[in-house]
């Protein structure tokens, strides 16, 4: 692509000074070659001057200046280059440059912008991992959206990716939950019982237990806690993978929390620590030396009760991602879990594995608005608003959009009645409105008897609006985009990238005519619009949402 051909071009020109003796190879793969963030600093801008001044103790500009003279040689790729504040070069391309985008949008299709950057790493994605004690809430949804997307961006680079849903099915929280269940049961028949004092109070409790009724009357009044706490944890479950097939959102693997300690893995990890001296008893608990490992105090592991806190099996559950062969793994967690990530990390550099190799990324929570107030939409299955009420209410390409409009660890405000609205102030009907709007160009031109052009057989000279050069420039951005979104795990940029293509396409649309008089004009111009067409659908099936051919 263009951004490659400019940096290729610095390269040689970098090659050229080292075999003419105007500098050393010092500043090999260090410098950087970027689309500067600011108006008339040129189309590309490279630091290349300053970073090989630093290296050989000289002048930037004047390496800049040196630089510049073996640029100007190539006629056919740059307009002008200048030098810029303490030694950036900026490159100027030429026009017609940028109309060559749309050779290989056409070539390629649906694969354009897809890359192989990943080179087949193996990365896990685990994501969601909501316990099964009660229906998806709409924190939830941000996290089964980021995860998703994030995977589906390591999937177009070229990583192999598996997905993960780590099954929290163990520990107390459990046992509430099957005690929970028992006393709605017993209510509902009418017979004694002791609701927990913590117990779950959604209604969603109370279907359970209907259900249980409605399939064996009062037979079950005699079980045994873990049979409630296995009905329990199936009915909810099998709500929470309704829900998010319903987002369109499918895992490979799942992993219940309940095997680690079935399987003596728990017991193994503390075994391990111990050995290596970084666990202690005091207080009759069991604790690790996270000291060690720069943190301000040491964490209890094992409760003076005997049980196990919530650090100890996730320590176990990373170990296995590390023995499972993976080279990246990535975890989606709530804010909340701010404080025990450096514990974890902790315990997997304490057991000898890379913790470089886990990263975490970690979203603030999502506020709904109506009329600028906050929401609470039902209380049908708890106090809380799940993600089937959301989808209710805005559907889900809505969803999708608006829990990637916001950066990772930005707070999220979700406006319901923009969500929601037939209008360009929702950002979602912005951009697929643009993508409809293209569509019906094209059937427009046919029922006007005006044949949709061959790329290869149209001459691009006429697009010489600026509106035009901006929409080509856009384009040409994608594929860079894509590859940074992936490494950065950075999925809201592909929906800034969408916003701004769609408007770049707007005001376009509202200031020149597609179809026009003049032949090759709208030729030319309907190659471009297919070219946005294409990089538009592709980025929206990207995150997950539809391009709709009418509005």
């Amino acid at each position: 692509m263009i951004r490659s051909q400019v940096k290729t071009l610095v390269d040689q020109c970098f090659q050229q000074g080292v075999d003419q003796g105007l500098w050393s190879d010092a500043a090999a793969n260090i410098y950087n070659v970027e689309v500067p963030r600011h108006e008339g600093q040129g189309d590309f801008s490279t630091n290349f001057a300053m970073v090989l001044a630093g290296k050989e103790k000289r002048n930037p500009r004047e390496i800049a200046g040196q630089l510049v003279d073996l640029l100007n040689k190539d006629e056919d790729l740059l307009d002008k280059v200048e030098i810029a504040g303490p030694g950036f070069v900026n490159l100027f391309l030429r026009p017609s440059v940028w109309s060559t985008v749309l050779a290989p949008i056409s070539e390629q299709g649906k694969a354009f912008g897809l890359s192989d950057i990943g080179q087949g790493k193996k990365v896990l994605v685990e994501f969601v991992s909501a316990n099964p004690t009660g229906p998806l809430s709409v924190g939830h949804g941000r996290n089964a959206i980021l995860g998703d997307t994030i995977a589906r961006l390591l999937k177009a680079t070229g990583h192999d990716v598996s997905r993960e849903y780590y099954f929290n099915n163990a520990g107390r929280q459990m046992r509430v939950l099957a005690d929970s269940l028992r006393a709605r049961y017993l209510e509902r028949l009418d017979l004694e019982n002791e609701f927990p004092e913590d117990g779950y109070q959604g209604d969603y409790i109370y279907e359970i237990a209907q259900g249980m009724i409605d399939e064996a009357g009062a037979n079950f009044q005699e079980a045994e806690q873990d049979f409630f706490r296995k009905r329990a944890q199936d009915a909810i479950f099998a709500d929470i993978d309704a829900t998010l097939k319903r987002i369109g959102i499918a895992f490979d693997s799942y992993y219940n929390e309940h095997t680690l300690y079935e399987e003596g893995k728990i017991e193994d990890v503390v075994t391990e620590l111990r050995a290596k001296g970084l666990v202690y008893e005091q207080d009759e608990a069991t604790w690790f030396k996270t000291t060690e490992f720069g943190e301000q105090q040491d964490r209890v592991i094992i409760k003076n009760t005997g049980e196990p806190t919530y650090r100890l099996p996730d320590i176990a559950y990373h170990r296995e991602k590390f023995r499972r062969g993976f080279d990246w793994m990535i975890n989606v967690f709530g804010a909340d879990h701010i404080a025990t990530v450096p514990d974890v990390l902790a315990g997997v550099e304490a057991l000898g594995y890379d913790k470089s190799k886990v990263h975490v990324v970690l979203y603030q929570f999502v506020t709904l608005l109506r009329d600028g107030k906050q929401v609470k939409m039902s209380t049908r299955k708890a106090t809380f608003v799940t993600v089937d009420e959301l989808v209710d209410e805005v559907g889900v390409d809505a969803l999708r959009f608006f829990f990637l409009m916001r950066k990772p660890d930005s707070q999220l405000e979700f406006d319901l009645e923009l969500a929601t609205a037939q209008s360009q102030e929702n950002p979602v009907y912005y951009v697929q409105y643009a993508h409809a709007r293209l569509c019906s160009i094209a059937r427009m031109a046919t029922e006007k008897g005006v044949a949709l052009p061959v790329l290869a057989e149209t001459d691009l000279s006429p697009l010489q609006e600026e509106e035009e050069h901006q929409l080509l420039k856009t384009l040409a951005s994608y594929p860079a985009l894509v590859a940074d979104a992936a490494t950065d795990l950075a999925p809201h940029r592909i929906i800034f990238f969408l916003m701004e293509l769609a408007g770049n396409f707007h005001s376009f649309y509202n200031k020149h005519k597609v179809v026009t008089e003049e032949q090759q004009l709208t030729a030319a111009r309907l190659c471009l619009c297919q070219g946005i067409k294409t990089v538009l659908a592709n980025g929206l099936d990207l995150v997950g949402l539809t391009a709709p051919e009418r509005m």
